[in-house]
């Protein structure tokens, strides 16, 4: 196996472009794991980790970009504003984990199990990808990730990071994994509130070939904040039983299956029980806010 080392972005793009096989590795939290367990041995490994370009978290007239490169760690300490992507960040793995593994290897992996992908979702973020002669291509979320651990990057481009307008509202990130720590998720969900747009949005993982948006609930749910008149005055309440009709939605945009970690009944049960959970935190941060 080949590995190269590039020291630039201009550098690395050019090796990508001459090796169109090659495989980026940053923090290689997914890739070792599969190298580890002979799932796949590619005959060249690129090294983006030293790349100061993929570092960047730059903030863009209501926008934010966070480059490939930054670590969940970093998120934590850096994106405190960012509630729901800097829950999902601390939910992954080990602190060691966290140290090194970067959202850019999240979407290089296209695993539907992601935790950072759903925030990613619910956020409507897009990826954006560079090439070796200078050009880049932004592609929505959902365009980018195409099915289990497909992505629609093409051979000699490289994830330079996701770039999302920042929502203005309570948002939270939900995981359900057959321990407390350190596990791959069995369902994650992600619920934000952006308060001008007056739209809930929800996404899920690990309950369909890629992260899903809940698009009949969030019309239900802003729907119901409308009628409640809890957009205009957040100390309005909903009734128990739109709640309960806004989980049974959520739980309809999911078509999850029965894996070693937990079964499609299961999932769907627990999707239901995340998803009034964070509406419910939702509705009381804002009127706490």
């Amino acid at each position: 196996m080949e590995v190269l080392l590039p020291r630039t972005l201009e550098e690395a793009l050019e090796l990508a472009a001459s090796s169109p096989g090659v495989v980026p590795i940053a923090g290689g939290t997914d890739v070792m794991v599969e190298l580890n367990m002979d799932l796949g041995r590619p005959e060249t490994l690129m090294d983006v980790s030293r790349l100061p370009e993929l570092f960047d978290i730059r903030r863009e007239i209501g926008q934010l970009f966070l480059g490939a490169g930054v670590t969940y760690t970093r998120i934590m300490r850096e994106l405190s504003d960012h509630t729901a992507l800097v829950q999902a960040s601390r939910s992954v793995g080990s602190p060691q984990i966290r140290n090194r593994g970067t959202v850019g290897g999240n979407l290089g992996t296209g695993s539907p199990a992601g935790d950072a992908l759903p925030v990613l979702a619910a956020w409507d973020a897009e990826v954006v990808l560079g090439r070796a002669d200078g050009t880049t291509r932004s592609l929505p979320w959902r365009e980018f990730l195409t099915g289990v651990k497909q992505t629609a990057r093409e051979p000699g481009e490289l994830i330079l990071g996701a770039r999302w307008s920042v929502p203005r509202g309570p948002g939270s990130f939900s995981k359900i994994g057959t321990r407390n720590a350190m596990v791959i998720a069995v369902a994650n969900l992600c619920l934000q509130l952006d308060e001008p747009t007056r739209s809930v949005r929800v996404a899920l993982g690990s309950v369909a070939p890629t992260v899903v948006r809940a698009e009949a609930a969030e019309a239900f749910a802003a729907q119901a904040f409308q009628d409640a008149g809890v957009w205009d005055d957040p100390r309005m309440h909903l009734a128990p039983d739109v709640i309960e009709r806004f989980g049974e939605l959520v739980v309809e945009a999911a078509s999850p299956i029965d894996d070693v970690r937990g079964t499609s009944v299961y999932r769907r049960h627990a999707v239901a029980v995340m998803a009034r959970r964070a509406l419910g935190w939702a509705l009381a941060d804002q009127a706490a806010g």
